[in-house]
C-alpha cells in the first residue's frame, strides 16, 4: 500500500525533491501523511486517481492500478484515504486505519 505511494512520489519528482513520511495517533486512529515536492495532480483528475486503470503516466511506465489497489486495501482494512494536490507543488495523501484491539493483535500472532 505504502509503497504504491512511494513510487509515484518519486515518478512525480523525477529531477529530484522531497517526500515526508509521519505518522501520528489520533484516538483510536493511526494516521499516515505521505507527501511529495512532486509536479502535483491536476484538479480535472483528482476524482479519477483511485479509479482501476486510470494513469497520467506515458504508455508502458504505469498499469494505472496502484492507487487502486491502494485504496482497496485502505477500505479493506475500514480506513479513509484523501488527496491533496496542486500542480506544480507536490500531493499529500492522508491514510486513517483504526488501531488493532490488543485481542485482535494477539489472535494473528
Amino acid at each position: 500500500m505504502f509503497l504504491n505511494l512511494f513510487l509515484n512520489a518519486r515518478d512525480a519528482m523525477p529531477r529530484g525533491g522531497w517526500l515526508s513520511v509521519t505518522t501520528r495517533l489520533n484516538g483510536d486512529r493511526v494516521i499516515a501523511e505521505i507527501a511529495d515536492t512532486g509536479s502535483g495532480i491536476p484538479s480535472e483528475h483528482l476524482a479519477r486517481i483511485y479509479d482501476p486503470f486510470f494513469t497520467t503516466k506515458a504508455i508502458g511506465h504505469g498499469t494505472g492500478l496502484g492507487l487502486s489497489i491502494t485504496y482497496g486495501i485502505v477500505r479493506d482494512h475500514e480506513g479513509t484515504i484523501h488527496c491533496d494536490s496542486a500542480v506544480g507543488q507536490g500531493t499529500r495523501f492522508i491514510i486513517s486505519l483504526p488501531v488493532a484491539a490488543q485481542e485482535q493483535r494477539s489472535a494473528r500472532g
